[in-house]
């Protein structure tokens, strides 16, 4: 058995995957390639969605998404405390507010029997968290969000392949976002996608993520200027006539544009997702199992009605049955090269948020009590059988 380190998560990367890469540096495109529009249109498939927009991290698809959905300056957007920085950074980057809603007990997502009370006038976007692969509530959050008319982003950077009482994740909100990072289902380096049934969100994605710049026909504002048929612009003239070299900044929007090599690779490595998805939930399987005859641990809760992508596995250690310490079980694995990690420091708790917003501990005690005994331990594709064993037997002997 090796006692090489294990750590939380990792790419599976064979020789297909490296040899989609080494076709696109050898071809003609790096950047706006044709593999982008092939990958958006696979990734759309997979989730039934009609429209995929990807751009150059799953940071960028939550900015895109809150430039859709008309966030701005004094606006507000909800979304929950357990989660990483991004998914409430997008909206300060318009200058929007961020408001948090405690999670469930059980599942760590957003609790929607909390969100109606914290929507106002302001409110202009709903943020659910997929946490950990598991969706969110989320036919009571779109419920709650359509009596008040705000649209919800699903931010699903977690769950690709996950399902939702038998509907995959991607067309359970009015947008829906993945992350490609490398511990991510499908591992691109970086990358993020933005999946929406809606034609006119899709507009305005596509519009966001290239400088606020088109060149589609139909979208053309000054037709006259487009056509340059006499030097001036001064002809008459239609969407039709533009000029090849023609182009329009309809809007502020930034360089989130994702390459023909991390697509190319991305193809590759959604072709592997069924399998991805199965080890995962063969080593989650294998965890529960194990960890469930212990009093010393609280398993991760998955509701009856949706599959997790076990994008993360999270124990909560009964901190009152235990003699040690959250902080030296996690030293004892580490020495142990176990890989373990904890997600999320909850986001009100970042100073930031404090010094900006006045957030302050107990504001959200369902998440803090999360937070202060949570612990991820290893779970990726590549993990072999013996490493499962070594984790479990660390995680065991540790606690005991």
């Amino acid at each position: 058995m090796s006692d090489a380190f294990i750590p939380y998560a990792r790419q599976s990367l064979d020789e297909d995957d490296i040899a989609a890469v080494i076709e696109v540096l050898r071809g003609d495109w790096l950047t706006q390639g044709p593999n982008i529009r092939a990958f958006e249109v696979a990734i759309a498939a997979r989730v039934d969605a009609k429209h995929g927009v990807a751009v150059a991290t799953g940071t960028a698809a939550l900015h895109c998404a809150c430039y859709a959905a008309g966030v701005g300056l004094g606006d507000e957007i909800i979304t929950a405390p357990i989660t990483f920085a991004a998914s409430g950074n997008c909206a300060l980057f318009f200058g929007a507010n961020v408001k948090f809603v405690d999670i469930r007990a059980d599942t760590y997502c957003l609790d929607p029997t909390k969100l109606e009370a914290a929507i106002t006038a302001k409110t202009k976007a709903i943020i659910p968290i997929d946490f950990t692969g598991q969706p969110a509530d989320m036919d009571e959050i779109n419920e709650i969000a359509g009596r008040h008319g705000i649209p919800v982003i699903e931010d699903a950077a977690h769950s690709l392949g996950a399902t939702y009482k038998d509907r995959p994740v991607g067309t359970l909100a009015a947008m829906s976002i993945f992350s490609f990072h490398p511990v991510k289902h499908v591992a691109m380096g970086e990358g993020g996608l933005i999946a929406t049934d809606d034609d006119g969100l899709a507009a305005a994605l596509r519009l966001f993520r290239t400088h606020g710049i088109t060149n589609d026909d139909a979208a053309m504002r000054l037709t006259e200027q487009a056509a340059d048929k006499d030097g001036g612009g001064h002809s008459e003239a239609n969407a039709r006539d533009r000029a090849p070299w023609y182009y329009e900044m309809q809007a502020l929007g930034f360089n989130y544009r994702i390459t023909d090599i991390q697509c190319a690779l991305g193809l590759s490595q959604l072709a592997k997702l069924d399998g991805f998805l199965e080890r995962r939930r063969e080593i989650a399987a294998r965890y529960n199992a194990a960890f469930g005859k212990s009093e010393l641990l609280i398993l991760p809760h998955q509701a009856v009605d949706r599959e997790s992508a076990w994008h993360l596995y999270m124990l909560r250690l009964r901190l009152d049955h235990l003699s040690k310490s959250r902080r030296q079980i996690f030293e004892e694995l580490r020495a142990r090269k176990i890989g373990v990690h904890v997600h999320y420091i909850p986001l009100h708790l970042q100073p930031y948020y404090q010094e900006k917003f006045g957030y302050r501990r107990g504001d959200f005690p369902e998440a803090e009590a999360y937070y202060d005994a949570a612990l991820t331990i290893p779970l990726f594709p590549a993990m072999s059988d013996d490493d499962c064993g070594r984790v479990i037997g660390a995680v065991l002997d540790c606690v005991n």
